[in-house]
């Protein structure tokens, strides 16, 4: 049987084997896209997670690229998911902002969900800042508190790495001994300080979802030694890593995960607690893009 081409990020498939080719030339072709559109030169790369989208407004002379028009590029399949690129001027520097991430649970695989990480680095960012909602298993954090992800957990089953021609882009074989960027994570502590924002320090567990957890599943992730979970960021980490890219990430903290005491939740409820958190988290990205050096 031959190659089947599908849209998922131009990446080839052999139907009899699963083995997924990534095309240098399909990289070309998003970022040609991009430029010609006056994404030219980004220093920093962010990725803004749910219900965390209006660190966007800040930016001044602005230029948006759709996902749909971008060649190769995912689209996101969420209401509350803008997918778009924007790319302008913030605290001084020159940002490109991904408004909408992908996840394993709507059905795209890593190399995907992975692919605009790639995209931002090849336009030239130096730095990649992510944020996420999450839930707290440390019983310790509290609804509406920010957790500086210090480690992580991949529960997804898989990798944005294992694909065929992996070693074209960078090492197979990726040490994650020190994901997060220290210096990064160091400048958000001071900051959080500073402005008296509690900045709690723990492991992200990520997982496919969209289902949310059991009870004991709750339970099996504070034995693991997971501090906050949620379903993103993983993935974009471990390709930052193999890019070399400097990456710092933050969870806000959605919901309190406690088995013993748990109440339905509904995604509302997250993107409200998000919406209401979302200041906070500003204040730390915009201090951080002023002072980090690129």
């Amino acid at each position: 049987m031959g190659f089947v081409f599908l849209y998922l990020s131009e990446v080839l498939v052999n139907p009899e084997h699963h083995i997924y080719i990534m095309t240098q030339n399909n990289l070309n072709e998003s970022v040609a896209y991009l430029k010609e559109r006056g994404f030219q030169d980004p220093e920093i790369g962010i990725v803004l997670g749910t219900g965390l989208g209006k660190l966007a407004d800040d930016i001044t002379d602005s230029v948006i690229a759709y996902y749909s028009h971008i060649p190769h590029f995912p689209l996101s399949t969420l209401e509350f998911h803008s997918g778009k690129l924007i790319f302008g001027m913030l605290e001084g520097r020159k940002v490109v902002v991904m408004l909408g991430r992908f996840h394993r649970y709507e059905g795209y695989d890593p190399t995907d969900i992975t692919y605009p990480i790639r995209v931002m680095h090849q336009l030239g960012i130096k730095k990649l800042l992510i944020s996420n909602a999450g839930g707290a298993i440390n019983l310790n954090f509290r609804k509406g508190e920010i957790m500086l992800i210090e480690d992580h957990i991949n529960l997804q089953g898989d990798s944005p790495l294992a694909f065929k021609n992996v070693a074209e882009f960078g090492k197979r074989f990726v040490d994650m001994s020190n994901p997060y960027d220290s210096s990064m994570r160091s400048l958000l502590q001071d900051i959080a300080a500073e402005h008296r924002i509690t900045l709690q320090k723990g492991v992200y567990a990520s997982l496919i979802g969209p289902q949310l957890e059991t009870r004991a599943e709750y339970r099996y992730l504070k034995v693991i030694g997971a501090d906050a979970v949620g379903m993103s960021t993983v993935p974009e980490v471990i390709v930052a890593n193999h890019l070399q890219l400097p990456v710092v990430a933050v969870t806000v903290l959605t919901d309190e995960c406690n088995p013993d005491d748990l109440s339905p939740l509904d995604v509302q409820d997250i993107i409200a607690t998000a919406a209401r958190t979302e200041p906070d988290m500003i204040v730390l990205f915009k201090a951080l893009i002023r002072r980090i050096s690129v």
